[in-house]
């Protein structure tokens, strides 16, 4: 089943919900990445929440998260889009560890309980909006949780989860966001803080093969669920060698004149899929005529 990600509503409305599976997304994630389990899981789980926040937004927004704690494993970085177009990296993918005491992938011990998470979304204004709260446990979940209440004021519930195989590849991940809306009355809280105290890990119900419809369906009861929108997610990178070379420009006629001279080319990489772009002595030059021609 290809990944995909559900909008709906709950409560005749009061409550605004997201459910998503992102296994394939983080797989290939992983995959670029080579990231080991404890970082797969970190990379995974805010993954899995930015591609839910990412369809918060509208048009051509972008969000960009990150998570950059004082753990091993360095920041967290992941991008994504109202069409469901996600990516990211950590700054140390090779770190994993021992199983915590509840018999789950160590990612506080990888992120760090100490930092910040921050959020920017570029909504292709001017002014970009920018949020930032403490790293409060290091699960993300839990962190984003905090976000939401403390940074735009929406009393939410975050959920994310991820599975992984003996040889490191994603076996099941998804994630949920429950979100109270203004006017909403305590008993709505209340059922729905009861309901999320009960709720299994969501990476078992992914792994049992639940769909976010059922995921919701099974978090929600049946409080007027319904269902707005469906629409994929997937690991898509906009790099390009056209985006580099303009970067490459940007850089100025006499920096580019020392990479013809001293390193006789130029390559660079993405952080997000690994992809390189190579230059030849020759492209470059070009380049620099076309700064001298402007």
């Amino acid at each position: 089943m290809n990944d995909y990600l559900i909008k709906a509503t709950a409560y005749n409305g009061f409550v605004r919900a997201y459910a998503v599976q992102s296994t394939q997304t983080v797989e290939e994630a992983r995959r670029r990445q080579d990231t080991w389990a404890t970082a797969s899981a970190a990379l995974g789980r805010t993954m899995t929440i930015g591609a839910m926040m990412g369809a918060m937004q509208k048009g051509d927004d972008i969000v960009t998260l990150k998570i950059e704690g004082d753990g091993p494993m360095g920041a967290i970085i992941v991008d994504s889009r109202a069409n469901g177009d996600v990516r990211g990296y950590v700054i140390n993918p090779h770190v994993d560890f021992d199983l915590n005491a509840q018999g789950k992938l160590d990612v506080a011990r990888a992120v760090g309980i100490n930092g910040q998470v921050s959020v920017v979304k570029d909504t292709g204004l001017k002014d970009k909006f920018t949020g930032q709260v403490p790293i409060t446990s290091g699960e993300i979940s839990e962190d984003l949780t905090y976000y939401f209440a403390h940074s735009e004021q929406i009393p939410s519930a975050v959920g994310a989860g991820v599975l992984v195989n003996p040889d490191h590849t994603i076996a099941a991940s998804g994630g949920f966001i429950v979100q109270v809306m203004p006017g909403a009355d305590d008993d709505v809280v209340s059922s729905l803080e009861e309901q999320i105290s009960l709720f299994p890990p969501i990476s078992q119900l992914v792994s049992e093969g639940r769909t976010p419809e059922e995921i919701l369906e099974k978090l929600l009861g049946d409080k007027s669920l319904k269902i707005h929108d469906h629409m994929p997610i997937q690991f898509n990178c906009h790099c390009s060698k056209e985006r580099v070379q303009q970067a490459i420009i940007g850089l100025g006629a006499e920096e580019i004149e020392a990479m013809i001279q001293e390193d006789h080319g130029a390559e660079a990489t993405c952080h997000f899929c690994n992809e390189t772009y190579h230059f030849t002595e020759t492209e470059l030059e070009a380049l620099k005529q076309s700064i001298n021609q402007s």
